[in-house]
């Protein structure tokens, strides 16, 4: 077994509690509060320009060309997300402009800055790979029964180019990284992380 798909496998925990999260459900299933999902899209936002930030580190402390050219075409792939957010802040009246990061977007950030400027790319992958294969596994589990106004969402996450994103990343963790303590504590950190996102995203509504 890879480190990737090692690491995946000892974070099940986590990846279940993902999809039972109420926000995954609703978008699931469309039920969601379109208030919940506007502020969401706007913390996202935010949370994403900082990782292309981190890929931009991690591209600038490259030492191949492989590793330079995939970190490269990962950076890309954000900018794509970038652009669905932007469609659906423009099609939903969502103000994108001056957003206040969350607390919990504020933690995953300011780990995955400091991760990227400081540690060994090995780590630096184990950190951003959680977001590219917990978001393309939630697309593909919700997809077979995606309704309603999230449809798209889930359809963009499920696509086979998504996951072939994640895989990138997933392979650069697998020729740059070894199953170190470090390499799973980042892993595991961002796991967690990314669950605290969606559970502050449904709770931003209390």
């Amino acid at each position: 077994m890879t480190l990737a798909a090692q690491l995946w496998t000892d974070n099940a925990d986590v990846v279940a509690e993902v999809l039972a999260n109420p926000f995954v459900q609703g978008i699931g299933d469309g039920s969601l509060d379109r208030d919940l999902f506007a502020g969401y899209i706007a913390q996202d936002a935010f949370f994403l320009e900082s990782f292309a930030r981190a890929y931009g580190l991690a591209i600038a402390r490259s030492a191949d060309t492989d590793s330079l050219l995939s970190f490269a075409e990962l950076l890309n792939g954000v900018r794509e997300e970038l652009r669905l957010h932007a469609s659906y802040a423009a099609s939903w009246g969502i103000d994108m402009a001056g957003v206040v990061p969350a607390t919990a977007t504020l933690a995953y950030t300011e780990f995955l800055l400091a991760t990227a400027a400081t540690a060994d790319l090995a780590v630096v992958c184990a950190a951003m790979t959680p977001c590219m294969r917990l978001y393309a596994h939630v697309g593909t589990c919700l997809d077979a029964d995606a309704a309603g106004p999230y449809a798209q969402w889930v359809q963009t996450y499920a696509d086979p180019g998504f996951d072939e994103v994640a895989s990138v990343l997933e392979r650069l963790l697998d020729r740059l990284g070894d199953d170190t303590p470090a390499v799973r504590t980042a892993y595991r950190r961002a796991m967690r992380l990314e669950l605290a996102f969606f559970d502050a995203a449904f709770k931003a509504g209390d």
